[in-house]
């Protein structure tokens, strides 16, 4: 079932060298390592399919996102058995990730086929205006060109091959070259099939998607260098992704560099919020954070409260959690190998106090708990560093002037949370004008681990939650990456893209 070569321009592609997929269980794979060669191929096919793709009809562009979604759907047995395999992530968890995977697709669909993604705007010509003629002017949103997609490794399906960045493009008629994740070469290969079936069926350009495979960074710089690539979307590390930024800003032709790139996720809970409810609050709280071995982006890793005896009971209730959290695996050795190198580093600072600590080994990793004061925090900037996998960490602050300014001294979040009392809305009101500066979500009373697929989500913040602010990888929104405004002066109607008036 699986042939271990690139998907480019309609042709599956072989290339001399291999990598061997680590699978967690089932038979590992051999599959081609792509080079400067394999992303010049394919992006030369993308840049030829935009012509034709880019002005297709939006009807038809919605037909081939549902098509993509019906064959994946027909292949969710083989795609959830490798992912298994490759990932061990359990068979309940990734048929949800399909399931949100063919639903982005199909909200895609429904969303170009409404058009007011468009932002279509029209001033008629004013030819009488005194002292100067206005011009005929139309304004329409238009797709940038190719796009390179990089698959994320905490989401093998809906961050991946068919996920999010690559239904945005293709719905706002931008062709896709997709590098692989490494750590799931053959459900990326799985996914891969189904989109290509699609381009066959829809009858669109070969070139409108590329897969290439590899597990070096030299496959991912060449792709972010080629002149052809318009833009990037990419989810993965700080560092990783603040490498590509870099090409991206360093190339003759500067390109935009959607990346994802993760937060702490800091939860603020207020003094009636902990009287009200602290031990509930703890363990809800610890579950959140251990859920998934925490390989979320929006896992809440961080908790700042007043130091009383409420937040006492906070972490006694967190604590009975983490403790019953059994060894699990994650998503790839290197990422357990950093997960316990993070632990290591955060147990070591003088003002940190292990409430819980477990032994890692091998893709198993258990869930750790550790407190510190809000002197500390601001004084350790280190401490501030995403711990990606099931940790938490507990802030003991003194007063509430403590926390605001912690709040003002925070980096860009992917979210923020508030958990709050009625007594509690002049904090609340003074924190949040902060908040908002910090995050692209702020949530009261809940947890920010589970994002919604609609009109109103913002997955997305401030650097180093993400490279562009002003952005999010989850949405109906997030197809404006990949568009441009073009304006039109005195455009005949015979030369203007038929979408200014369908």
């Amino acid at each position: 079932m699986i042939c271990g070569t690139h998907y480019i321009d309609g042709q599956w592609v072989a290339s001399s060298d291999t990598f061997v997929s680590h699978t967690l269980t089932g038979k590992a794979n051999s599959f081609s390592i792509g080079s400067a060669i394999e992303v010049d191929q394919a992006v030369q096919a993308a840049e030829k399919a935009f012509e034709k793709f880019a002005q297709s009809t939006r009807e038809d562009r919605a037909l081939f996102l549902i098509e993509i979604s019906t064959q994946i759907k027909a292949r969710i047995a083989d795609i959830v058995a490798i992912a298994m395999d490759e990932t061990g992530l359990p068979e309940a968890r990734l048929i949800g990730e399909c399931a949100r995977t063919t639903g982005q697709l199909e909200l895609f669909a429904e969303t170009i086929r409404d058009g007011h993604y468009l932002d279509r705007r029209h001033d008629p010509a004013l030819p009488e205006r005194s002292p100067l003629p206005r011009p005929d002017l139309k304004l329409i949103q238009r797709p940038v060109g190719p796009v390179a997609v990089f698959g994320a490794s905490n989401f093998p399906l809906a961050f991946s091959v068919a996920g999010g960045d690559t239904a945005s493009a293709l719905a706002a008629g931008c062709p896709v070259v997709v590098k692989g994740h490494s750590a799931h070469p053959g459900t990326s290969e799985m996914v891969a099939k189904a989109i290509a079936t699609a381009i066959e069926i829809c009858g669109l350009p070969t070139g409108v998607f590329s897969l290439l495979q590899g597990d070096n960074r030299e496959l991912g710089t060449s792709l972010v260098k080629h002149p052809l690539v318009s833009a990037v979307g990419f989810t993965g590390s700080l560092r990783g992704g603040r490498a590509l930024y870099d090409l991206c800003a360093a190339r003759p032709n500067p390109i935009p560099f959607f990346g994802e790139l993760g937060a702490v996720n800091p939860v603020f809970v207020l003094p009636n919020a902990n009287v009200l409810q602290a031990g509930e609050l703890g363990s809800t709280w610890a579950n959140s954070v251990t859920m998934g071995v925490g390989q979320f982006c929006t896992n809440p890793g961080v908790v700042f409260a007043l130091d009383t005896p409420d937040l006492d009971e906070f972490i006694d209730a967190a604590l009975i959690v983490m403790e019953d959290f059994s060894s699990q695996n994650m998503l790839t050795e290197g990422m357990a190998k950093a997960y316990d190198a993070a632990c290591q580093k955060v147990s070591s600072f003088e003002g940190v106090e292990v409430k819980l600590q477990t032994g890692n080994s091998s893709r198993k990793v258990g869930a750790q708990l550790y407190t510190t004061t809000g002197r500390y925090w601001q004084a350790e900037p280190e401490i501030h560093d995403e711990v990606f996998g099931p940790c938490g960490i507990i802030v003991r602050v003194q007063d509430e002037g403590e926390l605001i300014d912690i709040a003002r001294n925070l980096v860009g979040q992917l979210t923020c949370t508030l958990h709050l009392g009625e007594e509690d809305a002049l904090l609340a009101k003074a924190l949040m004008p902060i908040l908002e500066r910090k995050a692209g979500r702020i949530l009261v009373n809940g947890f920010p681990t589970g994002v919604e697929v609609c009109d109103s989500m913002v997955h997305g913040g401030p650097y180093p939650a993400s490279t562009n602010f002003g952005a999010t990888s989850v949405g109906t929104m997030s197809i404006r990456r990949f568009l441009r405004p073009v304006c039109f002066q005195n455009m005949p109607s015979e030369l203007l893209p038929r979408e200014v008036f369908d």
